[in-house]
């Protein structure tokens, strides 16, 4: 098992990709705190996680509220001793153009990917600089390298998650912390299926057409990636024994992004 006695927090774990990494994971040994704005579904991800045999713990999290996620890492801590991984996973999307967009939806988008990302951070970092170190995941997108129409505040808020993960990179690597970025297209989860209608509205189009024209256009397979996928790679960049792979982005698209 490559993540044994490792311990992990992961935001919006409560569901979709944050809840296969987190299962994904507790099944390469580590335990693991499912953080969720969702009490029930942090609840439900982590029982599953010790009927199937493993450790984990439920936390009520709103990423965007800065005692709440100091209180969630300082528990996670105190409950299991250390702090070895924390994946910065919460994230949420608004399909709208730029010039329809209201500032409160701007900012909704942005202070839950990238104030959330930056409090989970600040707080693990706080940890792993006084104990042996540790390793800051963030999951992006490809639209952390490119844009699409009507995403504007998460194309934004990717891009903006690439450059604090660098940052990280450098500023940590002298405490022994390690930082890279998931990037993957798009994945079937409930974030992804809740667009599918909203992108067809927006845009005059078929459902069906959404799928194979705007989302998978680029691919070169009309694939999804997948959240074993992903849940594969994040494994990999939790568990690698060194600074040679820190600050990268890692896309994960079937051929989507090339570069």
């Amino acid at each position: 098992m490559r993540l044994e006695q490792r311990v992990a927090v992961i935001t919006g774990a409560g569901r979709g990709i944050g809840r296969a990494i987190a299962e994904r994971y507790a099944r390469e040994g580590a335990r693991v705190a499912v953080a969720d704005l969702d009490s029930a579904n942090a609840e439900e991800a982590a029982a599953a996680i010790r009927d199937a045999g493993g450790e984990a713990l439920a936390l009520a999290m709103d990423v965007t509220d800065e005692q709440a996620v100091d209180a969630g890492v300082q528990r996670v801590v105190d409950t299991w001793g250390r702090l070895d991984i924390a994946f910065a996973n919460a994230g949420i999307q608004h399909i709208e153009s730029l010039d329809k967009l209201a500032l409160e939806h701007w900012r909704k988008v942005m202070s839950v990917h990238l104030d959330g990302a930056f409090l989970l951070t600040r707080a693990a970092l706080r940890h792993m600089y006084a104990g042996q170190g540790g390793t800051l995941l963030y999951m992006g997108s490809v639209h952390s390298m490119e844009a699409s129409p009507l995403k504007a505040p998460y194309v934004a808020a990717k891009h903006g998650l690439l450059g604090l993960c660098r940052a990280v990179a450098k500023e940590g690597a002298g405490h022994g912390v390690r930082s890279n970025i998931i990037c993957p297209g798009f994945v079937r989860t409930p974030l992804v299926d809740k667009q599918i209608p909203e992108q067809a509205r927006e845009l005059g189009i078929s459902e069906e057409e959404v799928i194979r024209n705007v989302m998978l256009k680029n691919t070169v397979d009309g694939e999804f990636t997948t959240v074993e996928d992903i849940s594969e790679l994040a494994v990999t960049l939790a568990a690698f024994p060194s600074a040679a792979l820190t600050g990268q982005s890692v896309v994960v698209s079937h051929g989507w992004h090339m570069g």
